[in-house]
């Protein structure tokens, strides 16, 4: 019997819910609050959490993956310059800015090239004759840069046989001051170490300005800045495949007593690098013949092969690894010069006898 009294009946009592519908109701009730975000807003939230958290994963995969190829990197730079004194990362950077300063020189305003190479030459003069000075060599160092200046400069002005007369001239300038010099000294230097002072003084404007200066007639040349560029590019080949093929299967030194580290298997490296630059270089810049580019390649690789050897006998002498450390990771201007000066001889050389068969064909 029912209660009179009981202001609800038993069908209005309430039904009892389960955890789930409680959970339900919970949450409607907790949105239904001011201020309390929608169910949308707060898978948006969810969302972006998520994003934010993976964008942090990869940005910290990143950073790892950055650092452990740095970390590589330097490992390996620090093993080829424990076996070659050089440090590469800056020895490439260099070598960019120079290529960069050089291709912009001969491909955009030809006569540009004349003040890189007067610059070049004025500077491996400067070091190398104070490294013959730390020696104990007498060098006068301001006449040698005025006759090294004017040998190369005078070059791309001037004729053949006056271009003769001036370097003749140059080296009269040379020989007479240091004779001069000696004689107001009065130091008793013996006339031996006398004669080796006036051979060396001839010596450095044969070595940088006249090979230096060979460089600017051809530059003169119809078409010559091709040519200067071409003959850099296959000097340029030399090195690096000498190195590369050294740095990666040298065992067999080639020449111990002048070079410990040179290596018939960087030679041989050398040598394909040289061929190959040739032949490329010959076709598509110079418009030779395959079989020219051959022989293009292989002379300027016998030039350059000799030319490195060559400073490398006369810093052994000396006592010296480097002419100087203007230019880190490879050293002085001059060692830089050391295969491309002996190789302007062959180069204009090439150009005296290739050109008229070109023309003719």
């Amino acid at each position: 019997m029912t209660d009179a009294s009981d202001p609800r009946g038993e069908g209005d009592r309430d039904t009892p819910q389960t955890r789930r519908e409680s959970d339900d109701a919970r949450r409607a009730a907790e949105a239904s609050l001011p201020g309390a975000p929608s169910p949308d807003a707060a898978a948006d939230a969810d969302a972006g959490a998520v994003l934010q958290a993976h964008l942090r994963a990869a940005r910290s995969e990143f950073e790892n993956q950055v650092a452990q190829a740095r970390a590589d990197f330097e490992e390996a730079n620090e093993r080829i310059k424990e076996r070659t004194g050089r440090d590469l990362l800056l020895a490439i950077l260099i070598g960019l800015a120079i290529g960069a300063a050089l291709l912009g020189s001969l491909l955009f305003v030809k006569w540009l090239f004349l003040v890189f190479a007067l610059g070049a030459a004025v500077l491996s003069i400067f070091e190398f004759s104070r490294a013959l000075a730390a020696s104990g060599r007498r060098v006068d160092l301001v006449p040698q840069l005025i006759a090294g200046a004017v040998v190369v400069g005078t070059a791309y002005f001037v004729t053949s046989w006056l271009q003769w007369v001036i370097l003749f001239v140059a080296l009269a300038f040379v020989v007479v001051w240091r004779l001069v010099a000696q004689m107001a000294s009065h130091d008793g230097r013996t006339y031996g170490a006398v004669l080796g002072d006036v051979l060396i003084a001839t010596f450095i404007q044969l070595y940088v300005g006249f090979l230096g200066s060979l460089c600017v007639v051809l530059l003169s040349k119809e078409g010559g800045e091709w040519w200067v560029l071409g003959f850099i590019i296959v000097a340029v080949a030399v090195d690096t495949g000498a190195y590369v093929a050294g740095i990666s299967f040298g065992k067999h030194p080639m020449a111990p007593r002048i070079s410990p580290k040179k290596t018939w298997e960087g030679f041989a490296g050398a040598a394909l690098a040289a061929v190959i630059a040739g032949v490329l270089v010959g076709m598509f810049m110079l418009g030779l013949d395959w079989w020219m580019g051959v022989v293009f390649g292989i002379l300027i690789l016998a030039t350059a092969t000799a030319g490195d050897l060559g400073e490398s006998m006369i810093k052994r002498d000396l006592g010296i690894k480097d002419m100087s450390s203007w230019l880190p990771g490879h050293g002085g201007v001059l060692d830089r010069l050391d295969s491309i000066l002996p190789s302007t001889v062959a180069a204009l050389t090439l150009y005296y006898l290739f050109t008229p068969l070109v023309a003719s064909s």
